[in-house]
């Protein structure tokens, strides 16, 4: 869909991190937080499998100026597609519950994610649906969560008021213009959430030809734990290859010793 009459001009604020709406219900808010981003500086939106589809004209009429933001939003069919192409990836989670996962403010997670955009990589930001937000397979292809530091009787925020209480840190978070940490990759690279994928495929189809995930009621959380055990840092390609000659190798071994 292409601009319409009377939207604002929103300018890219570079790098910004990628702002992933997963199976939001209603296209006016979607709009709404159309204009959430462009208050914080957010460029970049993508839609992972909207209920009512995509492109919906309400979103414009409540993105008050936004179209630039709605013009540009990306339709994916999945969580994992959504990610593919980015290294690191942050989760709101209201409620953490029995996930491993480094859990930050969004004054802390604002600050990670400028630091991130600062040594060249890309990032996104994960918002769930507004009834019953992330489910734990959503929450899997995340590295960190973000947890909002509000009134703990009281934590209900609409979908656009959760993305403009992190794009207003995140805008704040950008003055400081000196990264905090950065991570030595010599000649390799970080690797993407697609190449993550490729590797927890392979690593996956290998566990249950060996039998390790026959049970069928746990195998689901026993993935999950997996993929959260990678998804913890940032892990290079370099790194990714020596692991699949691991599992190939382990795979090799299996096959050549005598029943």
């Amino acid at each position: 869909m292409t601009g319409r009459d009377g939207g604002a001009e929103l300018e890219p604020i570079e790098p910004s991190p990628v702002v992933i709406l997963v199976r939001p219900q209603l296209a006016e808010n979607i709009g709404s937080v159309a204009r959430a981003m462009g208050n914080g500086g957010l460029f970049h939106l993508r839609i992972v499998a909207p209920r009512d589809g995509w492109p919906q004209e309400r979103a414009w009429r409540t993105g008050a100026g936004a179209h630039r933001i709605l013009d540009s939003a990306v339709v994916f069919d999945s969580v994992a597609a959504a990610v593919g192409d980015l290294h690191r990836v942050f989760a709101t989670c209201p409620r953490p519950r029995h996930i491993i996962k480094p859990v930050l403010t969004a004054r802390g997670g604002a600050a990670e994610v400028v630091a991130i955009g600062q040594r060249g990589l890309r990032c996104g930001v994960l918002f769930g649906p507004e009834r019953a937000g992330l489910d734990n397979d959503d929450i899997a292809c995340a590295d960190s969560l973000i947890r909002y530091d509000l009134n703990p009787g009281f934590m209900s925020l609409n979908l656009a008021q959760a993305v403009m209480v992190f794009g207003y840190e995140w805008w704040l978070a950008r003055q400081d213009e000196q990264p905090m940490r950065e991570l030595q990759t010599n000649e390799t690279v970080p690797a993407t959430k697609a190449d993550l994928d490729h590797f927890m495929a392979h690593l996956i189809r290998e566990c249950d030809d060996s039998g390790f995930l026959k049970n069928e009621q746990k195998r689901p959380g026993m993935i999950r734990n997996l993929r959260h055990f990678f998804n913890r840092g940032e892990i290079t390609r370099q790194e990714l290859n020596t692991l699949h000659g691991v599992v190939s190798e382990l795979v090799r071994g299996r096959k050549l010793r005598p029943r």
